[in-house]
């Protein structure tokens, strides 16, 4: 089963997904038909289920799903996608809790109050997604085949919404045409790319700063690559990468050495972690030189943030979050 710390991914295997990851991601979308007043998609797709109308979808690794062409039911079993089913205004039947946490996300606490937790992240307890009575199950970047099979024998409406190389906006799309709300999805992400634009543009003297964004794990810190998703965001806001940082990708690089820390430096130090383990860490290392020592921190430019939003895989109201968090910061 794909671990709770899949952010985490070393360039080997990045490198080794990344062709078909590709691939499977233009599937979800090209695959899918277009959005919910679609004629097309009628003619190819629709039939009747027990009763209901069925749309075929294509999910992130290329798989053909029939899907309820307006799900009642849906059980999500990652925060992504959970965020983008509350972001196209659904209300799941079943959740998971977030990343690192044994509840959902604070960021979406009030958004979930009476849903079912059925267990933790990608890791469902079977009896009560039963009891969920789910018509369509969104399966995160779900890996285990054996659980996959056992959902699908809950609901043969159960798709993998994610690939690894994906960016939040791709996954959303394709989490909302499986919903049949691509339309709304699009909207979303264009008020999202309006609204990082004007706030980068209120930066004032910040305006187009330099940003290192930071995971603290137990064995020290990492940074995230461009195409991460709070590093999108940065990016969509107009700032920037320090140098050193300034590379494609979607994952944190290996965890850093007391040594390399000034690869983490920047005009700006956004900093999370997932674990009290990683949180301690962190704690520690703000009391030894090498970590005053940093130009972010002499300026008392280092903030930390909330890891569960800015460690993951993120989507459009994690997104909002991030927004305001660097906004917060940077307007003082």
């Amino acid at each position: 089963m794909t671990s709770p710390d899949r952010f985490l991914l070393s360039a080997p295997r990045r490198a080794a997904q990344a062709l078909a990851a590709v691939g499977a991601a233009a599937l979800l979308l090209t695959g899918c038909g277009s959005g919910s007043d679609s004629g097309a998609d009628k003619a190819k797709g629709e039939s009747k289920s027990d009763g209901g109308e069925m749309r075929t979808v294509k999910d992130a690794t290329g798989t053909a799903v029939k899907v309820p062409a307006n799900p009642k039911r849906i059980v999500t079993l990652t925060q992504e996608d959970l965020d983008a089913v509350l972001a196209l205004g659904l209300k799941p039947v079943g959740i998971t809790n977030g990343q690192g946490l044994n509840k959902p996300p604070a960021y979406l606490e009030d958004k979930v109050k009476g849903i079912n937790v059925v267990g933790n992240l990608l890791q469902p307890v079977m009896d009560k997604v039963i009891a969920a009575k789910p018509d369509l199950i969104l399966a995160g970047d779900m890996q285990d085949q054996q659980v996959l099979k056992q959902l699908r024998e809950i609901t043969p409406a159960t798709l993998v919404t994610m690939a690894p190389t994906d960016d939040w906006k791709l996954s959303f799309r394709g989490i909302a045409n499986a919903v049949n709300g691509l339309d709304k999805a699009n909207k979303v992400i264009a008020d999202y790319e309006a609204k990082a634009r004007t706030a980068g543009e209120g930066l004032g003297g910040n305006k187009g700063a330099e940003v290192s964004i930071v995971r603290w794990n137990p064995d020290g810190p990492s940074w995230m690559e461009k195409k991460q998703f709070a590093s999108g965001v940065a990016l969509d806001m107009g700032l920037k990468r320090p140098r050193s940082q300034d590379k494609d990708g979607n994952a944190h690089t290996p965890a850093l050495s007391l040594e390399k820390i000034n690869e983490i430096d920047g005009e700006w130090l956004f900093l999370s972690t997932l674990t009290s383990d990683g949180e301690k860490a962190l704690k520690d290392v703000q009391e030894k030189p090498a970590y005053k020592d940093l130009n972010a921190v002499k300026k008392n430019h280092a903030v930390t943030v909330d890891g569960s939003v800015w460690s993951t895989r993120g989507g459009p109201l994690a997104s909002q979050v991030v927004i305001d968090d660097i906004a917060k910061a940077l307007k003082k």
